[in-house]
């Protein structure tokens, strides 16, 4: 499968779906100008936006919107339901798919709910959730190589979520496993609609089973909203109880986990944090910059043309934003925009977004992150990589900056 892409000007980039240098790759994209012709796997062509400035003016551009309708290649009949990326490109109605009106109508009791001041309510639950991991893992063997992606980063957001949403821990496992096809590109393609499927009964039950037994959590209230005339249809809700469970817990690993990379490959720096000379506000800031969790997001679509510098984004072509190449943009950060800096200062980044479909979640990852590292340090001052960085894996999904797995020595 090949969607026909716009040949004039640089060559366009393929974006590895092995992920097996994203600094390179982000840098290329930079080079290529702030907007680069891109290939996705699948042989699927789209533009991408590189740069700071310009990927703020395109998120705040009527003209760049989340219908899929307008999306030329997807008319035409170019994207098969089973191209391994058709659940972010196309996953169903919800404040991710929607603008103006719509949007805010499935917005407004998210963000109601995730304001910054409600989400501070969450801290005394996320300190206790961190305190209990932290303790099983001083119950370890001093020196012993642990995976902490999956014995602290991942569990932590993905109980906080849980919680929020009304979703049981017994359902993990289960998330667990479909969410590494949903987000991987190497998922078989033959694969692709039924994993899309199952992710949908999942979900769908999880609804039903709230509508029956609703409790004090974000799904019953949305379902509590449409039964009191605020309209949200099953599919709303169904699907964005997926989008902020799949959002909610993937971009705080990443947080967590490079942050924790960047601290332990930048020593000096990691040492004037531990001694209280730098705040933690500034690792997660700086992390999200430089390390951030999401590496592009998929997809808008131009409803005309759209100037983007001396350049042009056609009508009807699909535009990915690539926040691995922008957090490093000079143009923003100055020329050492490529160094991890935690005395960096303004740290002005996007890489929660920008204009209406910023993160909802933002302020919940950012405290997770701020209870979790300062913790993490407390409890072991002496944490060290149990690998060279170089031999740290990453996973092959081009949204998220992730890792395999985080081999450290907890000392």
């Amino acid at each position: 499968m090949t969607c026909p892409i716009d040949h004039t000007g640089p060559a366009a980039i393929t974006l590895d779906p092995f992920v097996a240098d994203l600094d390179a790759e982000s840098a290329a994209l930079r080079a290529a100008g702030p907007l680069a012709r891109v290939v996705l796997p699948g042989g699927v062509g789209v533009y991408a936006v590189t740069r700071h400035a310009e990927a703020r003016a395109l998120l705040t551009d009527a003209r760049l919107v989340k219908d899929i309708g307008v999306w030329g290649a997807w008319q035409r009949g170019e994207i098969p339901q089973d191209w391994p990326l058709i659940g972010l490109a196309n996953p169903g109605r919800s404040m991710l798919t929607v603008d103006g009106d719509e949007h805010r109508r499935l917005r407004t009791l998210v963000a109601q709910a995730l304001t910054v001041r409600r989400v501070e309510k969450l801290r005394a639950g996320i300190e206790a959730l961190t305190t209990g991991m932290l303790d099983r893992l001083a119950e370890l063997p001093a020196g012993q190589t642990v995976d902490l992606k999956a014995e602290f980063a991942y569990p932590l957001p993905m109980n906080v979520i849980s919680e929020l949403m009304g979703v049981d821990t017994a359902e993990h496992p289960r998330l667990k496993a479909l969410f590494e096809k949903f987000f991987s590109t190497q998922t078989p393609p033959h694969e692709v609609p039924q994993m899309m499927a199952d992710l949908a009964a999942l979900f769908s039950r999880i609804v039903e089973s709230k509508r029956e037994n609703p409790g004090d959590d974000l799904t019953s209230a949305l379902i509590g909203a449409s039964e009191n005339g605020d309209h949200l249809t099953t599919e709303e809700i169904t699907n964005t109880l997926q989008l902020m469970v799949a959002a909610g817990h993937e971009t705080t690993i990443s947080l967590i986990v490079n942050a924790v990379v960047a601290l332990e490959t930048h020593p000096e720096q990691r040492a004037r944090v531990l001694k209280g000379e730098v705040p933690w506000e500034n690792v997660v800031e700086e992390t999200l910059r430089w390390s951030t969790p999401t590496s592009h997001v998929l997809i808008r679509f131009a409803a005309e043309d759209i100037e983007v510098g001396d350049r042009i984004l056609p009508e009807g072509e699909g535009l990915i934003v690539s926040f691995g190449a922008i957090g490093r943009d000079e143009a923003q950060h100055g020329p050492d925009a490529g160094e991890f800096d935690v005395t960096r200062t303004p740290n002005r980044h996007i890489s929660f977004g920008h204009g209406p479909h910023v993160c909802p979640g933002a302020a919940l990852s950012r405290l997770e992150a701020l209870v979790a590292l300062p913790a993490l340090y407390a409890r072991f001052p002496d944490l060290t990589l149990a690998v060279p960085r170089e031999q740290l894996r990453n996973k092959p999904i081009l949204t998220q900056n992730d890792l395999f797995d985080l081999p450290v020595r907890l000392r």
